[in-house]
């Protein structure tokens, strides 16, 4: 049974009481614990390596990856005997969970990629405890619960996308972060060393378009979710989506909606109010 067959998007409800993320590097040969595990705990292995025993059972995690240790578990690790190990953490304290929490968290791989989005999640944590937040900070909390979200919404990701060639996923990744930017096949094919002919091919397979398709695609959502929930106006909107002129963005917002930019923004508007939306 693979990964995406067995996760769903939202876990079951858990109580976080105080979350706390770390760093710390360990020289060749080094080891910790045993210990029994007493949190929900994220481990983004970054440099190095670790074999983490949960039980007596030895479990290797490579580098660039990130671990979900789950409680009551006891625990012992031994890190690269060759290089330092250097690696981050959240851990998110919580109620005793239900069964289907439980269970739910036990359903999760025991380690994924490490993804862009955890590892900035666990910058703005740590962050935050930098500037002096406490572990029982809301905020800091509701991080901790992000986190453990973001794992199982990646573990998802993972297994919608474990198919599809790797250099697809890294220019996916570019296009997503830099879809506003001066952006070309040449671009892509660099970043992803494949040639454009190669990169071609590989997103008509895996996405069944060219990447240049996909990038004006995205760009194109970009520009509607600008148009409907921002105040910029109609040439700012091209500007941060990438397109080189207000004409080509209603041109091709036109092609692909049948309204022109404005008629998108007054339709949203005039859509009635309702309790709980944004303004």
């Amino acid at each position: 049974m693979d990964i995406a067959s067995k996760v769903e998007v939202i876990p079951p409800s858990f109580v976080v009481t105080n979350t706390y993320a770390g760093t710390v590097v360990y020289g060749p040969g080094g080891k910790y614990g045993p210990r029994i595990q007493m949190d929900l705990q994220l481990v983004l292995v970054h440099s190095g390596s670790m074999t983490v025993e949960i039980d007596g059972v030895p479990f290797s995690v490579p580098p660039e990856s990130i671990a979900l240790l789950k409680p009551g578990h006891e625990e012992m690790f031994h890190f690269n005997e060759k290089r330092d190990t250097w690696h981050r953490w959240i851990a998110v304290a919580v109620e005793p969970l239900v069964p289907d929490a439980a269970a739910y968290f036990d359903s999760l791989p025991l380690y994924i990629p490490l993804t862009t989005r955890l590892n900035q999640l666990t910058d703005m944590l740590m962050s935050l405890q930098n500037d002096g937040c406490s572990t029982e900070d809301e905020v800091v909390k509701a991080l901790g619960r992000s986190a453990l979200w973001l794992y199982a919404t990646e573990c998802l990701h993972l297994g919608l996308n474990h198919l599809k060639h790797p250099a697809v996923l890294l220019a996916v990744e570019t296009i997503h972060e830099r879809f506003g930017e001066e952006l070309n096949l040449k671009d892509l094919s660099q970043i992803t060393g494949k040639t454009p002919e190669h990169m071609i091919r590989l997103f008509q397979r895996d996405e069944g378009v060219t990447p240049i398709q996909y990038l004006w695609q995205y760009r194109v959502k970009k520009g509607l979710e600008l148009l409907r929930s921002t105040g910029l106006n109609i040439g700012e909107v091209a500007e941060q989506s990438g397109f080189k002129t207000s004409y080509h963005f209603a041109r091709t917002i036109k092609r692909h909606t049948g309204l022109t930019p404005s008629e998108i923004r007054k339709e949203h508007y005039n859509k009635p109010y309702r309790s709980g939306t944004n303004v």
